[in-house]
């Protein structure tokens, strides 16, 4: 997929949220999927950071974004439903969602693990994104072409030690996606499928690998191709599968 080449107009008129939308992986989605056409509606809980990365979309003629703050670690079923008004009264429908936003955590063995960072952990990682989903759920079965993408790990497709909450989370992550795919199948059109980044030059690599050049290691542009597949009407009707943005390294994670 990573030949993927996306056509300039791929996203025309579709809306799309993108979660943990003001740096990393999710800030390059934003700019990437507005290049190619969609109105994205940016999510975070940092209002300056997103209003930068509404700026850069503005600046470069691309439709123009929305933007909603809300810290995921706190995000409730009622706040969630106010996410969904919020959308559907400003544009009246959803074609998909980009569930980027993720925390790291501690790395450290699970005897020393603090509960409450764990708890932390697990609400960003993997309540948040069950519990927006289902409050977008309504506004995604009116969109003909719906793609849920959540964001998975290679230690969520096996836990490894030290790894704690995040990788749990992810392995939840994991079973969610093919849950609700499962549950959609027969009734809606909605696809819903997980990315596994890899090692991708992000401040959370940089704070789980600190002596590592982020050099080695791919920008986020370079996974784009996956991203746009996913969230575009190329990849109509492929629901409930876990893809690699990049081949997975055994000694590493992403």
């Amino acid at each position: 997929m990573q030949n993927y080449v996306a056509a300039a107009d791929l996203l025309k008129n579709r809306v799309l949220l993108i979660t943990g939308a003001s740096a990393g992986i999710g800030r390059v989605a934003a700019l990437t999927c507005a290049a190619h056409g969609a109105t994205v509606i940016l999510l975070g809980r940092d209002n300056d950071k997103l209003n930068a990365v509404y700026d850069e979309i503005v600046s470069a003629g691309h439709p123009t974004p929305a933007i909603l703050t809300l810290d995921l670690s706190q995000a409730s079923a009622a706040s969630c439903r106010e996410v969904a008004d919020v959308i559907e009264t400003t544009f009246g429908r959803l074609d998909g969602i980009l569930h980027n936003a993720a925390v790291l955590g501690e790395i450290t063995p699970l005897e020393m693990y603090d509960p409450d960072t764990w708890d932390f952990v697990m609400n960003v990682n993997l309540r948040a994104p069950f519990v927006l989903t289902q409050a977008l759920l309504p506004l995604l079965k009116q969109s003909p072409d719906a793609s849920v993408v959540m964001t998975s790990s290679s230690v969520g497709r096996r836990a490894r030690a030290f790894w704690g909450a995040y990788a749990i989370s992810k392995c939840g992550v994991e079973g969610l996606v093919q849950m609700l795919s499962d549950e959609l199948a027969a009734i809606s059109a909605i696809r819903v499928n997980a990315i596994n980044p890899g090692g991708t030059r992000t401040n959370m690599r940089a704070s789980a690998y600190p002596g590592e050049n982020p050099q080695s290691v791919k920008a986020p542009e370079e996974l784009m191709p996956l991203y746009l597949y996913l969230l575009g009407p190329d990849s109509a009707g492929i629901s409930g599968q876990s893809f690699d943005a990049q081949p997975v390294r055994a000694s590493t994670t992403g």
